[in-house]
This record gives structure tokens, sequence and C-alpha cells, in this order.
């Protein structure tokens, strides 16, 4: 694959990301869908204004939430120091998000603080914890969403993105079933920005990164995942992880997205399906299912997951990075871009991070 394509899979995923985040900030956490087609009616085609009282109630359409809000704050770090620099992020955060920050809910840049943050801010600013010391059990998807920009930058360094995210996710979220899930997804991000398919052969492919000791996951069964014989050792190479399920999911999501027999209709209802609430382990099979789905039709994808109401901006942020992988900026339809706030800064970080990206594919061995 050319050069001009990876960069242009990169800039498609980051961008898609921020898309998803803002699409989501007026209809964010409605439970009651009913109630989320009277305010916003029978299908939300763009950026909308909150309404009053409700999460992010004050910002205006086009505008991020806090999610996009610190990955505009990853993507800075990875700039200026050309990949990641965990000193500086923390610094970052320390100095451009914490002294905004008030430890309830409803405030803060972007209009809302999720839980994971402000036990974070808690513990960094009211207990003067260091970093380290100050992650929680939080289960939603807050990591993956400032870490997918990793998943990009080490796209073809399935070594460094493992540690990268891992070391990342750990500040905020300590569960090490949720750090998992999340390295899963941005190697999964990662694969599709290096051009492969979100297919029922990915999942095999990242298990062929497990076996050669490149994604920290435990090998629990051998290869097909079949089980061992009377007598064999123990599979070689126990990960981090204990179990390559998180790298398995995607291809499942994809087979049943591809299965005739296997319909969710409309695709929003995939929300019910696998649930709405904020739970990583609700959000993801969703997410990769959208994806899947319309892997060729990023307004389809992310419209889907904005109309599926609960926790639709994660659902929207993660499934507008993977399929603006596969669709490429170009791919994405320019009036989700024209309503962007600060388009231009957004694309200029996404551009440069795409060429960190070229730079380190030269020297990688490591991809597929």
């Amino acid at each position: 694959m050319s050069h001009l394509i990876i960069q242009e899979r990169a800039r498609g995923a980051i961008m898609g990301a921020f898309i998803g985040d803002a699409l989501a900030v007026g209809p964010h956490w409605y439970y009651d869908l009913m109630e989320m087609r009277r305010d916003y009616g029978e299908w939300i085609t763009t950026y909308t204004d909150p309404k009053p009282g409700r999460y992010h109630s004050g910002r205006k359409a086009g505008q991020l939430s806090q999610s996009g809000i610190i990955l505009k704050l990853m993507l800075k770090s990875l700039v200026a120091h050309g990949g990641y620099d965990e000193r500086d992020f923390c610094h970052r955060m320390d100095e451009e998000l914490f002294p905004f920050l008030d430890g309830k809910p409803m405030s803060g840049p972007g209009g809302y603080t999720s839980q994971s943050i402000r036990t974070v801010w808690r513990r960094r600013v009211e207990q003067q914890l260091p970093w380290g010391q100050v992650g929680s059990h939080a289960d939603d998807t807050e990591a993956i969403e400032r870490t997918l920009a990793l998943g990009v930058r080490y796209a073809f360094q399935p070594v460094e993105l493992a540690h990268t995210i891992a070391s990342n996710t750990a500040l905020t979220q300590i569960d090490e079933a949720v750090i998992s899930m999340t390295v899963a997804y941005a190697a999964v991000l990662g694969m599709l920005v290096q051009g492969h398919a979100l297919d029922k052969a990915l999942s095999e492919k990242l298990m062929k990164l497990v076996k050669s000791g490149k994604l920290p996951f435990h090998a629990v069964t051998f290869d097909d995942l079949q089980p061992p014989r009377p007598g064999d050792p123990d599979p070689p190479r126990a990960g981090k992880f204990a179990s390559p399920d998180a790298l398995l999911t995607p291809s499942y999501m994809a087979q049943a997205a591809a299965d005739p027999d296997i319909r969710i209709e409309p695709a929003w209802k995939v929300s019910i399906v696998y649930g709405m609430p904020c739970a990583i382990y609700h959000q993801l099979p969703a997410v990769y299912y959208l994806a899947a789905r319309f892997c060729d039709d990023f307004e389809s994808a992310v419209l889907h997951a904005v109309n599926g109401g609960g926790q639709n901006q994660a659902r929207a942020i993660l499934t507008g990075a993977l399929v603006g992988a596969q669709v490429g900026l170009s791919g994405i339809p320019q009036r989700f871009l024209d309503g962007l706030e600060d388009l231009s800064v957004l694309k200029s970080l996404a551009t440069d991070l795409s060429s960190q990206l070229i730079g380190s594919v030269a020297n990688s061995t490591e991809q597929l």
C-alpha cells in the first residue's frame, strides 16, 4: 500500500473519531428513545445543540465533548514529541484540563466530565497523589477514546502499540479486562490503517501477532482455536492478558454483519442488542458490528451509532475511527468536516500524526 493511502486512512481514523464525538454532543445519553425522537426528530443527521439541562448543556453544534478535547490533548502531545511521551501527556492533563474541573459531573470543558476522569482529578488534585496511583476500576471506554490516536501512530509497530496503550490506559483505568479490550481495539484500528479488512479473517491475523510475541495476550488455545490434545504442553508465549478473547470479538461481529440470516434492522438497534450503557463490554460488540456492516459507508455507520441512543457518543467515536480508517479522509462526507469547530486545527493534527506514522513504516518489520 502506498504511503499516501496509509496517510489517508490515518487521517480518516482521527477525523472520524472527532466527528463521532461532536455528532453525539446534542443527543448524548438518551436511554428513552421516544424522548430522543421528540427532541431531535426521527433521524439525527447532523450536529445538534444539547437541550437545556442535559449533558453538555451550553455546548454548540459541531463542538467537541471532553472526550474529544482529551483526544486533542493526546494528539498535541504526540505531534510535539514525535511519539508517546507519558510525562508530557500527564503534564498536559495537569495543566490544560484539571484546572478547569471541579469534581462534578455536569461541569468542566466539554460540559460533562466522566466518572474515571473525576476520580483521577480527585486523587491527583485534591489528594495530590502521583500519576500511577490515581486510576480507578471504571469499566467504560474513556481510555479508548484517547488511545485510539496511539493505535494510529503505532499501527505498524504492534509491540509499541500494546505497550504505550496499556501504560496510558492504566493512568485512568486499572482493570486488567478493560486494559486488554482497550489494547485489542487499538490493534484492530492499527490493522485497518494498514489496509486489512474488518472481516472474519482479522482475528486470525491478530492471533498470529500474539503467537509471535508481538501482542501480549495469552494464547490459551492452539491454531484455529482448537483445544490441546492429551499430553500436549501448554501453549507457548503466555502474555500479559489472561485470554485473547478481546481479539476474537471483532471477527465474530464481522461475521454477524455479513451473515444474511442475522439481521439487525434497522442497524441502530444494535444498541439494544448489545446494550445501551457505558460499559466497554456493551460498547465494543456494537462498534465492531457497525464498522463491519458499513465498512465503506461512513455516514451510515456514524449515524446508526448516534441514533441508537444511550452511550451513543462512545459508540460514535469508536465507530467513526474504525470506518474512517477504512474509507480514508476522502471517504468522509464533506458536510461532516465542514460542521466541525476548529476544523483546520484538527485536520492539521491528524495530518501531522499521519506523517509520523509514515516515518515509522519504512523501519517496521512487524506488520502483517
